[in-house]
């Protein structure tokens, strides 16, 4: 299969003819002239093919690999390269939508295990079939809340990421939601707050696990106060750190969003990510998106099916629950891949070594002199510490010897000058944490 097919002259000509038009530029006579570019671009002429992978090959020598020890969200865990190798198979990376199932059972199966897969790690019943990313799975959640409930308040939590927190003031700014903030105390949400500030007026409480200082918070008693006021409870959870911490479904939690890229997928520049979906059986019919389900065909053959299509493309669109009208279905592949491969063990162990190399970095921070506690609270893989060199200092310094990470919390609140967020995975090993504790310890102003 071709992945480009080029127009001769001749196809130019004849398209040009059936428009009515005699020159390409008859196109653009809409744009205004001054805007429009007239220089020539700076594209190099043909190649052959082993001249065009020198040329690459010299241009990637530009590029520079850093050693990461940043999350916020985005986390460097390793990816195993039998996924690449398995994603890339033309069946799964140029299908679409499995609109027919009698044709598209490959795609069903895997469809219905990533489900099951987020399904036992969420600790919920029903999981649908992806949604683009964390932050926009937490706007679906609102917006479910809020049909549920037919409240237009939401309780959310200072403590969760501040990406998520714009993409949910965006979406409630829209659909005429008012969102009320619970305050944080000693960097986790404020549970008497909370209960002083939650009413009957309110859709939901939304939480994150770990929040935005890497704390793990405990939600274990929000499920039962959500429910006596006739609200829900909302989850944001990184989802592979529930391999090993409690799940939303322990916390009592109806839905549980969040982000599946720490399941192995790569940084990539920023995508793509892959966002995920769970809830309670009671909750399914008003779930976004799709649902495949296992059945059986006449000859008593097991047979997947998209079981609940309630998006816009399946149904009438005054009637769909969301205008999520797509998916990551690819991105969904790669982390059934990834958990398969791994398995219960596997992503056990994982979150095992990222603890213990998160807790060695921040002991060994601490021992410089350099670097205060900010919370005394428990964390798994990043955390919040305080420190006493100057900002700029520490990022330049880091980027000088070749380190991404320390992110300055005081770009999310002044409040949080000093503070600095790092994250550590399985990959990091004790040499690059002793380089980056050495490089930061050396520092002088």
């Amino acid at each position: 299969m071709h992945k480009y097919f080029p127009h001769t002259e001749h196809d130019l000509r004849e398209m040009l003819s059936f428009l009515g038009i005699k020159d390409i530029k008859d196109l653009f006579v809409d744009i205004p002239e001054h805007v429009r570019f007239h220089g020539d671009y700076d594209i190099p002429t043909g190649m052959t093919e082993m001249q065009l992978r020198h040329h690459f090959q010299e241009l990637a020598k530009l590029n520079r690999t850093l050693t990461v020890f940043s999350g916020f969200g985005a986390y460097d865990h390793y990816e195993p390269s039998v996924i690449n190798h398995l994603v890339s198979r033309q069946e799964f990376l140029t299908s679409y939508t499995p609109y027919q199932p009698e044709v598209a059972q490959g795609t069903l199966q895997y469809i219905f295990e990533y489900q099951s897969m987020i399904t036992a790690l969420t600790g919920l019943d029903v999981s649908n079939a992806s949604m683009y990313d964390g932050p926009t799975a937490a706007a679906e959640a609102m917006f479910m809340a809020e049909g549920m409930t037919k409240r237009k308040r939401f309780l959310v939590s200072t403590t969760i990421f501040p990406h998520v927190k714009e993409v949910l003031r965006t979406y409630a700014h829209y659909k005429g939601v008012e969102i009320d903030y619970i305050p944080m105390k000693d960097g986790h949400t404020d549970i008497e707050e909370l209960k002083s500030m939650l009413s009957k007026e309110h859709s939901a409480i939304f939480v994150q696990k770990t929040n935005l200082f890497g704390i793990i918070e405990d939600h274990s008693t929000l499920g039962a106060l959500a429910h006596s006021m006739g609200a829900l409870l909302i989850v944001y959870a990184d989802i592979s750190t529930l391999s090993i911490l409690r799940t939303p479904g322990e916390d009592d939690a109806d839905i549980a969003i969040g982000d599946c890229q720490s399941l192995g997928i790569p940084l990539s520049f920023g995508g793509p990510y892959l966002g995920y979906m769970a809830v309670k059986k009671a909750h399914v019919r008003k779930m976004p998106g799709r649902i495949c389900g296992l059945s059986y065909d006449k000859f008593g053959k097991r047979s997947f099916v998209l079981t609940l299509q309630a998006r816009e493309q399946h149904i009438r669109r005054e009637k769909a629950n969301s205008n999520i009208c797509s998916n990551q279905s690819l991105m969904a592949l790669y982390v059934t891949i990834y958990l398969s491969l791994m398995g219960p063990h596997g992503i056990r162990k994982v979150n095992e070594l990222s603890y213990q190399g998160a807790h060695y970095l921040y002991d060994q921070l601490l021992k410089t002199g350099k670097f205060e506690v900010a919370f005394d609270q428990p964390f798994l893989k990043e955390f919040t510490i305080k420190s006493l060199i100057p900002s700029h200092l520490i990022q330049e310094a880091l980027q000088n010897n070749g380190f991404f990470g320390a992110y300055p919390l005081e770009q999310v609140n002044e409040e949080f000058e000093h503070l600095y967020n790092f994250a550590v995975t399985e990959k990091r090993t004790v040499e690059e944490i002793d380089r980056l504790v050495s490089v930061l310890g050396g520092l002088s102003w």
